[in-house]
């Protein structure tokens, strides 16, 4: 018999048209003899089920339930889709925990610990994880410029804290453009980390589960034609994403190496992807995600592709390890 799979996509952030991209990705590459596939639009203002006419169908929160012409459907799985909160901040995986309802990501505390940059990156050093040089404020703070310039040096980078897709993230290379940095921050969160620039190869690494065992998908490196790795070189175009990434062996040994462990000690499920830059040959961990992109475009899918895994197969494989 089919399952039903309910795709959820959308969510509160400034991310959520990359979502409903991923989404109907996913819709379009589910294998349909195996699934029933639903797309769930989860907003602030509503949660519906949105069928092949546009029709929305509202979802009852009570049970993660649909009825649809007088007939209630309930689901074998999730599929997660969602960028940014709540799909990967660990409020969706609560509640389906909540609901005993099995979903394609990371667990609740998995998924609220590596949206925190801060947390995350403080939790992996202990096990050796190299990282930026970095400095934190909260809104509010009294802000020292002095300060922050002789920890992190210039250029450095001011990033919202909880944010994806490169939302609130400034390159500074000059004191007075800091507090317009910030500014920018704060528009997206009200917890900052400014990190030291590294400058050296800029590379991505996923990381999935994928026939029960831990696999390193091929390394994309990222070669940004803006000043860096931002918003428009990510989805408009504006970057070249190398894939298989033009390291030598060591350095591809080393960051599958440190990319499998940041995920194995982070208890981590379903797919990741990571970034990492070179500095004195030495790949140092920028961010983890936990529901990375899944457009055509994305990194993760051409990851994927280069290992010979195709969409349908990626998340067919995503589903089955979800309801083992």
């Amino acid at each position: 018999m089919k399952k039903n799979i309910a795709i959820i996509m959308g969510g509160y952030s400034s991310e959520y048209k990359i979502s409903l991209d991923s989404g109907n990705v996913v819709y379009q590459n589910l294998d349909n003899t195996k699934y029933n596939a639903y797309r769930i639009h989860i907003f602030k203002d509503k949660w519906v089920y949105v069928d092949d006419n546009n029709t929305e169908f509202t979802i009852d929160k009570n049970d993660f339930s649909v009825t649809i012409n007088g007939t209630k459907t309930t689901f074998d799985c999730v599929f997660n889709a969602i960028h940014g909160s709540p799909g990967e901040d660990g409020f969706m995986q609560g509640y389906f925990k909540l609901l005993n309802i099995p979903h394609t990501s990371c667990g609740m505390y998995q998924a609220g610990l590596t949206f925190n940059k801060r947390d995350c990156l403080s939790v992996l050093k202990p096990y050796g994880i190299l990282t930026a040089e970095s400095f934190y404020i909260n809104l509010g703070d009294t802000i020292n410029e002095d300060a922050i310039i002789d920890k992190v040096g210039l250029p450095c980078f001011v990033k919202a804290n909880k944010a994806g897709s490169s939302f609130g993230i400034s390159k500074v290379h000059k004191k007075e453009n800091l507090q317009q940095a910030i500014d920018h921050a704060f528009k997206e969160d009200d917890e900052i980390i400014i990190e030291s620039f590294l400058d050296g190869t800029e590379v991505s690494v996923g990381v999935i589960t994928y026939k029960g065992e831990t696999k390193v998908l091929p390394i994309t490196e990222i070669v940004s034609e803006n000043d860096f790795f931002d918003y428009e070189a990510k989805y408009l175009g504006k970057s070249n994403e190398i894939t298989p990434a033009r390291l030598t062996q060591t350095q591809e040994e080393q960051v599958n190496t440190v990319a499998k462990k940041v995920y194995e000690v982070l208890k981590m499920k379903g797919f990741s992807r990571s970034e990492f830059i070179f500095k004195n040959n030495q790949p140092h961990l920028l961010e983890i995600n936990t529901v990375p992109g899944l457009t055509t475009a994305s990194i993760l899918p051409q990851q994927a592709k280069v290992a010979g895994i195709s969409m349908e197969a990626l998340f067919s494989n995503a589903i089955e390890e979800a309801l083992l």
